[in-house]
């Protein structure tokens, strides 16, 4: 009944070095990435279980588990696309264009991402989506997977702020993690998902 599956990587676990170690993008797609992959696979079948037996007692727990899990496989699959070895530098194309426009040039859009990001209190994202409604980019702080994202706004750039992200090699340092990742965003990724944000469309 597996619905969810853990998509490669288009680069080598050390590509993105120095900006980010082989050991900790191999850890974070191999075991925590796959844990949630497992984790949504498994709760479905739970879930599944429960319409069989009409028994819903632990749904609410279920519930939970689901939205955190399927949250954390969409954000690591963006996350690993929004990455690339040729990465780095200011945005380019329609995202340079709508970031101009929303956040008054990449300058302040960029302290904005960082404060945010930097700004979560334990597990969490930073993420730059697509709100649909205003027609507008926003920046959201998302806790844990899922936790105070707006409903609707559909994630185009993500920096991972759990410590399994970045510990083994900046430690308690946060704000280093968060400047090195600058050095490797995939703008043509950034780029392809605006586009089909506003076209309606939720690729992983």
């Amino acid at each position: 009944m597996s619905v969810y599956t853990l998509p490669d990587l288009s680069y080598d676990f050390g590509a993105l070095e120095p900006h980010l170690i082989g050991q900790i993008v191999e850890l974070h797609h191999d075991k925590h990435h796959a844990a949630y992959v497992t984790g949504a696979n498994q709760t479905l079948e739970k879930l599944h279980d429960a319409r069989k037996s009409e028994n819903f007692g632990a749904v609410n727990q279920l519930e939970k588990s689901l939205a955190f899990h399927i949250s954390g496989h969409k954000l690591h699959s963006i996350l690993w696309s929004n990455m690339s070895p040729k990465g780095g530098g200011a945005p380019t194309g329609a995202a340079k264009d709508q970031i101009d426009k929303d956040f008054e040039g990449f300058g302040p859009f960029q302290k904005h991402f960082n404060a945010a990001t930097l700004g979560v209190q334990g597990s969490g994202w930073g993420v730059l989506s697509w709100e649909p409604l205003a027609q507008k980019l926003i920046v959201n702080q998302v806790y844990d997977h899922q936790g105070e994202h707006a409903q609707g706004a559909v994630p185009i750039l993500v920096c991972d702020i759990w410590e399994h992200a970045f510990y083994l090699q900046y430690q308690n340092r946060k704000a280093e993690w968060v400047n090195a990742f600058w050095n490797v965003i995939n703008w043509d990724d950034v780029n392809r998902r605006l586009a089909d944000a506003k076209a309606g469309r939720f690729p992983a």
